[in-house]
């Protein structure tokens, strides 16, 4: 798991212009809301690659590739968290959270579970989907 901070490219007195990724390739985007307390994950997909944007609000992240060591971590708006193959990974959503879900690989749209392998140990105890 790789967290970045997104960057502005460009600003002036309209706004702001941010790449949230440069140089890759995406098949599915994905606008998620969860509410305070919510976990999403907890589980591992063998072909995709996953890119967390949070738009607004603030989450807690846990990931482990493989019987590594566990990673963990808080994102805010503006951070990007990515995630790659057999990487176990999990969310908690510290506040209300918006956050957008770019995939390159079979998670997404009608093939949405066809990757998913839910973990029999989660990473952050809850609910998660």
């Amino acid at each position: 798991m790789k967290l970045t901070q997104a960057a502005h490219a460009h600003s002036d007195v309209r706004g702001s212009i941010t790449d949230i990724l440069e140089d890759e390739t995406v098949e599915h985007v994905t606008l998620i809301t969860t509410a305070r307390g919510a976990v999403r994950g907890n589980h591992y997909h063998r072909e995709t690659h996953q890119w967390v944007y949070v738009v607004s609000g603030c989450l807690r992240y846990a990931a482990r590739e493989g019987d590594g060591a566990l990673e963990t971590g808080i994102a805010r708006a503006g951070g990007l968290i990515m995630t790659g193959p057999n990487e176990a990974h999990a969310l908690e959503a510290i506040e209300e959270t918006t956050m957008v879900v770019m995939t390159r690989g079979p998670r997404g749209g009608r093939e949405y579970e066809s990757d998913t392998f839910r973990l029999a140990e989660p990473l952050i105890p809850g609910e998660a989907a």
